[in-house]
């Protein structure tokens, strides 16, 4: 994450998003670098049978579309607005500019990269070799160290929806449920007013 003061200083633009709104998508160059002030954004991708895959989600001061950025490449996936969402844009030369006169923060933008990829590697190797009950614990342990989920009296909540979290995990809606309830049963997880606690 990058100060708002500072994306200011370097002229930052804020943008208000609609909910279902395409920020950008799959196959565009990208021009800007993106954070979020408020709201949600996924990217996703669908498939032949129009099943989305979510490849992340991300929130408040969070950044988003990164690698394609630095790499010059085409886009993998939608960036999409899941709720009325505010972002600051900044173009990609100034955000390189924006690097190299801080190098701190270039430090945090690669400390933020590894992660997500620390992430996906650990959720390929789970989607591909484990049961549900395991996929989806293993989202919901990474989404509370990672987004922070907010820590309540009766745990974190997971701010996820079972839809969410079947287009993370590769697993259908009803799986995802059945998986939530064995997992409650076995006290891992709890679920209160229809909200999931860990």
């Amino acid at each position: 994450m990058i100060a708002s003061e500072l994306l200011e200083k370097y002229d930052a633009i804020r943008k208000t998003i609609d909910k279902n709104e395409i920020l950008f998508e799959e196959g565009n160059l990208p021009t800007h670098y993106y954070q979020i002030i408020s709201g949600e954004i996924k990217m996703s991708n669908y498939n032949d049978d129009g099943r989305e895959f979510i490849q992340g989600i991300f929130y408040k001061d969070q950044s988003f579309g990164e690698p394609p950025l630095f790499l010059n490449q085409k886009y993998p996936a939608n960036a999409i607005a899941v709720e009325n969402t505010e972002i600051f844009l900044l173009p990609k030369v100034t955000f390189m500019k924006l690097l190299q006169e801080n190098p701190s923060v270039s430090i945090n933008i690669i400390e933020n990269l590894a992660q997500r990829l620390y992430y996906k590697s650990i959720m390929a190797a789970e989607i591909s070799t484990h049961e549900p009950e395991h996929r989806v614990l293993k989202l919901i342990d990474h989404g509370i160290a990672y987004f922070n989920f907010k820590k309540e009296a009766n745990g974190h909540l997971i701010s996820f929806t079972r839809q969410q979290i079947g287009d993370l995990t590769g697993l259908r809606v009803e799986t995802v449920i059945r998986a939530i309830k064995a997992l409650e049963k076995k006290g891992q997880l709890k679920i209160i007013n229809r909200k999931v606690y860990r």
